[in-house]
């Protein structure tokens, strides 16, 4: 359900262990205070940022904490491990922190998977809102519950369902995002067109320019619509029995990567870029996927702007890595094809022969 308040748009996903409430409008990060109290976001709250976060906006944030100074982590995939989980204990225990106690994650998908496993386990659970500061983050990784850390074996391999109270989203903050940074939320924007909304990849090819110039009438058209849809999947299925495993489209080959570069070369949103291209080529070849649609998703990708190199990466160390892949359900990975621009279907038969042929034609070595 959504609706609109004071040019704010409020975006509730219903699960069946808490109502979460997504917030998204322009200056909102003003209205801060008074949306957490209302969401019962605890009124003793621990920041959790990363340092160069603090520095950009801890002037316009550090009001939302009460738990004293903001405990600040590393950022990167590389720090996204239980070492960073352990110094958030360390300085919840130190300061006090009881059941009573909210962590309030104001960072990108790093800080916001990190500090919600955090939330998810300290004392067996405090309250968590998130205050997501990247465009992959707001369209993406703050919403629905999934918190958690990476292990050198794979990615997001330690974690738990935990959904937040609260999340805000105030697409001005993105205007302090480096390009590269921006564009890697873009991916997953694309990503739900792809699988569920035909209009929306329309609009970002089509209003490309305008989103990366950060204009706002361009900006909140699609996170607004990434959040619909990605709150609308995950009410249906808030523990990825079915119908949430669609949001998974371009993870498979796109977390082997990240694994394979030991998350240091890759942001996420740019793995997720080749993943898409990866099923695409496979679903191509199949059949199921027409040649005019693949070349409308390869291009669009392309048009966003150079991707890192793969081609020192190689099947063989992909398919290793893909075989550790938490998606793997009784022996059997279960992959996301896209159909068409706006649809997908689950295949639980892929061959590790079509994903090396494909990841080929993609660029890979052999």
């Amino acid at each position: 359900m959504s609706t609109d308040t004071r040019a704010a748009v409020r975006i509730d996903v219903e699960t069946g262990t808490r109502s979460s409430a997504v917030w998204i409008g322009e200056g909102i990060a003003e209205q801060l205070p008074a949306l957490l109290d209302g969401h019962g976001v605890g009124k003793r709250r621990f920041i959790v940022s990363s340092p160069v976060i603090w520095r950009l906006h801890g002037a316009q944030l550090q009001h939302l904490g009460s738990g004293g100074e903001p405990i600040l982590i590393p950022d990167g995939e590389r720090y996204k491990n239980l070492q960073s989980v352990a110094r958030i204990y360390e300085a919840l225990i130190r300061a006090g922190a009881d059941r009573g106690s909210a962590i309030v994650a104001v960072g990108g998908g790093v800080i916001g998977d990190t500090a919600g496993f955090a939330a998810a386990t300290f004392l067996r659970g405090v309250t968590l809102a998130h205050v997501p500061t990247t465009l992959l983050a707001q369209v993406d990784s703050a919403i629905g519950g999934k918190v958690g850390v990476n292990h050198p074996l794979g990615k997001n391999m330690i974690g738990a369902f935990y959904q937040p109270h609260a999340v805000v989203i105030d697409p001005l903050v993105l205007g302090t995002l480096p390009r590269r940074e921006f564009r890697a939320g873009l991916y997953e924007v694309i990503k739900y067109g792809m699988t569920s909304s035909a209009p929306l990849f329309d609009r970002v090819a089509r209003e490309r320019k305008a989103i990366f110039s950060r204009a706002i009438e361009s900006l909140m058209p699609i996170i607004e619509e990434s959040c619909r849809i990605k709150g609308e999947v995950v009410t249906a299925d808030e523990r990825e029995a079915g119908p949430r495993r669609i949001l998974n489209f371009g993870h498979t080959a796109g977390h082997a990567i990240e694994a394979v570069t030991r998350y240091r070369r890759f942001r996420h949103g740019e793995a997720v870029g080749y993943g898409m291209l990866v099923a695409a080529e496979l679903s191509a070849a199949r059949g199921a996927l027409s040649n005019q649609h693949q070349k409308a998703l390869a291009d669009l990708i392309v048009s966003l702007g150079p991707l890192p190199p793969i081609s020192d990466l190689s099947s063989k160390q992909m398919l290793e890595a893909i075989r550790h892949d938490k998606k793997v359900v009784a022996g059997k990975l279960h992959f996301v094809l896209p159909t068409a621009i706006g649809s997908t279907s689950i295949v639980d038969d892929v061959t590790e022969k079509e994903m090396k042929a494909a990841m080929l034609k993609v660029g890979f070595r052999k």
